[in-house]
């Protein structure tokens, strides 16, 4: 007998959501879900996703009884290079925000070894049930064409010089001269013709066949790093969750060398230590505690918080013994994707092409990430890690349990504000019993290090008393800067955030 009456998703886009109830419709599994909905994402959120980036799986096998996490974010390049890359194509595109401008390098030399595909390809082999042309199918017809919403708009816009760096990106996102607005129609012919390869079970070609060779001749061509070798290289990871005792819970979470996850279980152990608050949420000293609590993590972090042996020796908690030592961390624009079934099966999916190198693997549709264009990245300099090795990420897709169960599904999107996000969600849940709507809509504080950066919503006096004591930046309104978490409870909702534009969906 089913243990749940409905299986429900929650994702930053109505259509992702759509994507993955149709899968669960036809009899499909989370994992089928999953998979459906990442591909999808990567048609209808491509200025946040592709197939080309890389991405974090946490699941828990109901009919296994365990729990797993998929590590297929990218690697660095430059496998069997054989003379290096003097001058690598990289250089930097300015994205004008709201009130700021940011530079970004992009280019065939900020492109790493690319895992997205892969992983899904892995998480469906592995967990699926469902034929994967049925899985692929939704995801084939929205590449086919869809309709751009307000906030894939806002995206697009914000990304204008990168997405149409090279031709390609012209031909997907000026069709017709004009750049793609709200309520235009969006179409992706490669992209529809290579899902539709990849349904039909060719999807290695990406990494071992004709594409990957193209890729190559490419990149050795141009100025690129990524090499044959590397694609054929790259395997997709799977480790052992991390495990953080909150209150009556344990929250499994991203282990090394993802540091998302660590972060927010140094943040639930250090609140653990306070007990439980005796003091309402939102007013003064709710404030005031969880900017300390932020501070604190932000010091511990930066006094040498990086290594499995500080992890294990904060946590009391064994995950293997590979070290994150000389792993660089990237935390940029990110989306994510919560599913649990009526058989209790659950996946929580965070992923990432951090704002996309411009450059289009050939004939696909797919734009290559730009991870080894982040300066957070690459304290050291730019092109200084060596070629093979596993990027950190912030990423931190989570499942919190009590007594063996799934009690929620969570993760987010929004670079360094992930851990906050998802914390002050967990805090909200756990500690003040508040619905989990609630806690997604509630408004959200961020310490950035010399600031912290305050939504609109909390009481003016709290407000003001918080500024009596550190400097603060009131925001005008809600926005993508604080994350998007996106949360299921098995059987019971599903909660998208607003602030990415999300969507939920419940199947019978």
């Amino acid at each position: 007998m089913s243990k749940y009456t409905k299986s429900i998703v929650a994702s930053g886009h109505p259509l992702v959501s759509e994507a993955a109830g149709i899968v669960l419709k036809e009899g499909g599994n989370a994992f089928d879900a999953v998979v459906a909905a990442g591909f999808a994402s990567t048609v209808v959120e491509p200025a946040l996703n592709n197939l080309g980036g890389g991405g974090l799986l946490l699941g828990h096998s109901a009919e296994k009884g365990h729990n797993l996490f998929f590590d297929f974010f990218v690697d660095t390049p430059g496998i069997g290079s054989k003379n290096g890359v003097d001058k690598p194509h990289f250089f930097p595109v300015t994205v004008q925000f709201s009130g700021s401008k940011q530079i970004f390098n992009v280019g065939l030399g900020s492109v790493a070894v690319p895992g997205t595909l892969k992983g899904l390809l892995y998480t469906h082999k592995r967990l699926g049930f469902m034929e994967l042309a049925d899985v692929l199918a939704p995801a084939i017809q929205l590449a086919k064409s869809h309709v751009v919403n307000e906030r894939q708009a806002y995206f697009l816009k914000l990304l204008y010089p990168i997405m149409t760096l090279f031709p390609e990106g012209n031909t997907i996102y000026k069709p017709d001269g004009d750049y793609l607005k709200e309520g235009a129609r969006q179409v992706n012919n490669d992209l529809s013709s290579f899902l539709e390869m990849v349904a039909a079970g060719d999807g290695d070609m990406f990494y071992h066949g004709e594409i990957a060779k193209r890729i190559s001749l490419d990149m050795e061509a141009n100025g690129g790093l990524l090499t044959y070798q590397d694609l054929a290289a790259y395997e997709v990871k799977e480790r052992t969750p991390m495990a953080v005792s909150f209150r009556d819970y344990k929250l499994l979470t991203a282990p090394a060398p993802s540091m998302g996850g660590a972060l927010i279980g140094l943040s639930l152990s250090l609140q653990s230590l306070y007990g439980r608050p005796n003091y309402p949420f939102a007013e003064d000293e709710y404030l005031l505690h969880t900017t300390g609590l932020m501070q604190e993590v932000e010091k511990i972090r930066k006094s040498g918080f990086s290594t499995e042996k500080d992890l294990k020796a904060f946590f009391n908690a064994t995950q293997g013994e590979q070290s994150v030592e000389n792993i660089r961390l990237f935390s940029r624009g990110t989306t994510h994707i919560s599913i649990a079934d009526k058989n209790g099966n659950c996946a929580s999916m965070t992923c990432s092409n951090g704002e996309g190198s411009g450059y289009f693997a050939p004939g696909t549709g797919v734009m290559l990430n730009n991870m080894m264009g982040e300066d957070d990245l690459h304290p050291e300099g730019f092109h200084s890690s060596p070629s093979g090795q596993r990027v950190g990420s912030m990423m931190s897709p989570s499942l919190l349990t009590k007594d063996g169960d799934v009690k929620l599904v969570i993760g987010s999107g929004g670079s360094k504000r992930i851990r906050t996000a998802v914390t002050q969600v967990l805090y909200q849940v756990v500690d003040y019993k508040r619905s989990l709507q609630e806690a997604i809509d509630a408004p959200r504080l961020h310490w950035d290090g010399d600031v912290v950066q305050v939504e609109p919503g909390f009481p003016a006096k709290a407000v003001e008393t918080l500024a009596s004591r550190v400097k603060i930046n009131e925001w005008a309104a809600k926005g993508v800067y604080f994350g998007g978490v996106h949360a299921v409870i098995p059987g019971i909702e599903g909660v998208a955030d607003a602030r990415r534009g999300g969507g939920v969906i419940e199947i019978e």
